[in-house]
């Protein structure tokens, strides 16, 4: 059976939230959608809401699956799972408090084309922009929340 790991995807403003790995590892240095993977026994969601509590310091509530795909990760395959969620704040008045990240952005979505972004995430960039796209949550001014 595959390994499953959860990307999170979090709409404010018009924006979507973006995080920049610590520079250590395969993909170190590089931006992604938050998340981790789905420890033996624990339900996806679950696994959404404890990657966010580590990495951001935040308990988030969990909204629809978006999109899924798979792809090879050390020759074994992973099953990528893409999240709506929503963050108590924005993190600006507040900041998270990141753990395995440098920095965080909120970027309008066609932004990530041109960010040297994780390689996983990007098999799933095009639902996730069509799937903001298609609900109205790019480039408003409203709190997406």
């Amino acid at each position: 059976m595959a390994k499953t790991s959860v990307a999170c995807i979090a709409f404010y403003g018009g924006k979507i939230l973006i995080a920049r790995r610590n520079p250590t590892g395969q993909m170190g240095g590089r931006w992604e959608f938050p998340g981790g993977k789905v420890e033996a026994g624990e339900d996806e969601r679950d696994a959404v809401i404890r990657e966010l509590r580590e990495e951001f310091g935040v308990t988030v509530s969990v909204g629809e699956l978006i999109a899924e795909t798979t792809f090879l990760h050390d020759g074994a395959p992973v099953a990528l799972r893409a999240w709506r969620v929503f963050f108590p704040h924005d993190g600006t008045s507040e900041r998270y408090a990141l753990t395995e990240h440098t920095e965080y952005r909120w970027v309008n979505v066609s932004e990530i084309e041109d960010l040297f972004f994780v390689d996983s995430d990007m098999l799933v960039y095009p639902a996730v922009k069509s799937y903001a796209r298609e609900n109205g949550l790019c480039g408003q001014e409203n709190d997406e929340r």
